[in-house]
């Protein structure tokens, strides 16, 4: 049994796993000392993770960084109760059934009147619920509520006119207390920052946090930072990639993708996915997807169509990734997993529409000659086979969350793995063929989702 001790866990580990940080060194009265808290990080993150442990110490709570005898109360995201359970199990902590195993919802029910709420039978992490079908009043109801309405959000159309109790109370107060409470915290402030900078991820920023760095223009400033060719073109074009991409700019832009591929694959399929498929007027960056229905592919069609973008003038930075997808290879157990398309991460120069300016004076018109007259949009083109094509189109389209359910849903309920690559039935042995999105849902028992239902 010893392979399932937790290692020691010493200064350096705890930074690691994000259970110290000088913000939770703080001390603070308990309140409620007849219940002790742990959340558990998987699927949640670390910076969520502490971010929710220092609010619920600060609301007189005791949270435990380390599971311990000592805990009552184990909450989970996005986990299954098998799941959690699975955890524990590697986590040597004798007698299970002395836990209440919660979902979040609770601990947020807890936050927002400032005491433990009664950990009623709505809150619990249960072995089976069952689930409404579709389009039933129950799921009308706030997606908490386990015990009526599905864990997983490919079960439930989301859209982007769907409102929580939370937009009910910001427009009733003007503010939600909880959402304030998050955009006031220090470390939160300077994440978003940091993440704003295309190229700097949650690790970059935990580096800059601890050097004591909490704005851009302090990056900025420093001259010892050592930054990726990525990051620099980040910095570099930053105000117009930290501004909204319009729907009609991504329409714009769409339109010098798909010309220039069918310069070179006449009969090629590029679709727009993320956010705009789902039916968002606003985004940060455009994603395409792109495959050739017929015999003939090009393994150089990304090269080709960088190259006439630079000769264009038009190409501000690109990064090409090659495809390390092999076909015998099944597809990924890791729910977040990335795909292995061939894919270039680039920044395109979009030209604004020229303003008329006949009817000007001559220094209007030298004012107006010196602004700049594009903007830099950062654009995402992905090659996959057509064999593939709708896996891959399920995946890029998502939400985030809606995928990471649907890839729940495949492992827990079907026994399927599923990915951006194929869908396989562990049961049967096989890989599922689907030359449409709706197939795929079809092999899964759902009921079909639309794209502007996704909104998870």
């Amino acid at each position: 049994m010893d392979r399932f001790k937790t290692p020691a866990v010493t200064p350096q580990r705890k930074r690691q796993k994000g259970l110290h940080s000088p913000k939770l060194s703080c001390s603070y009265e308990i309140k409620f000392s007849n219940l002790v808290i742990f959340i558990m990080q998987r699927k949640m993150g670390m910076t969520r993770r502490m971010f929710l442990m220092e609010l619920g110490r600060r609301k007189g709570f005791r949270v435990e960084s380390e599971l311990s005898d000592s805990v009552t109360h184990i909450v989970a995201e996005n986990n299954s109760y098998l799941e959690v359970l699975d955890w524990l199990k590697g986590q040597a902590v004798g007698d299970i059934s002395r836990f209440e195993l919660l979902d979040i919802s609770w601990f947020t029910a807890c936050m927002e009147v400032g005491r433990p709420v009664d950990s009623e039978v709505k809150y619990h992490l249960v072995e089976q619920c069952q689930y409404p079908p579709l389009n039933t009043p129950e799921l009308e109801m706030p997606a908490f509520i386990a015990t009526k309405v599905s864990q997983y959000s490919c079960q439930r159309k989301t859209t982007l006119n769907n409102y929580n109790k939370k937009f009910t109370e910001i427009l009733e107060e003007g503010e939600s207390s909880r959402v304030k409470e998050v955009l006031d915290d220090e470390r939160y402030k300077a994440f978003k920052q940091f993440t704003s900078v295309f190229g700097v991820g949650v690790k970059t920023s935990e580096k800059w946090y601890r050097m004591g760095l909490r704005t851009v223009e302090e990056v900025k400033a420093d001259k010892t930072l050592k930054l990726s060719k990525m990051q620099k073109a980040g910095f570099l074009y930053y105000e117009d990639l930290v501004s909204c991409v319009s729907k009609a700019e991504a329409d714009a832009v769409s339109l010098i993708v798909k010309n220039t591929v069918c310069t070179f694959l006449p009969d090629a399929l590029v679709t727009i996915t993320g956010g705009f498929r789902r039916g968002k007027n606003i985004g940060h960056d455009i994603d395409f997807l792109i495959t050739n229905p017929g015999p003939r592919e090009d393994d150089e069609l990304l090269h080709k169509v960088t190259d006439l973008w630079k000769k264009q003038g038009l190409l501000l930075y690109c990064d090409i990734i090659e495809s390390t997808f092999v076909k015998e290879q099944l597809p990924s157990r890791k729910v977040d997993a990335m795909d292995h398309f061939q894919k270039c991460f680039a920044i395109l120069k979009l030209y604004q529409p020229r303003v008329d300016n006949s009817t000007c004076s001559t220094s209007e018109k030298l004012e107006m000659a010196e602004v700049k007259d594009w903007k830099a949009i950062r654009v995402d083109l992905v090659i996959t086979p057509f064999e593939q094509y709708a896996y891959a189109l399920l995946g890029w389209t998502g939400s985030r969350q809606f995928g990471r359910d649907l890839r729940r849903y495949a492992a827990h309920e079907r026994k399927m793995i599923l990915d951006n690559h194929a869908l396989y039935d562990r049961r049967k042995r096989v890989f599922l063929k689907a030359g449409s999105e709706e197939e795929i849902f079809a092999h899964l028992g759902l009921d079909y989702v639309e794209p502007w239902e996704r909104n998870a």
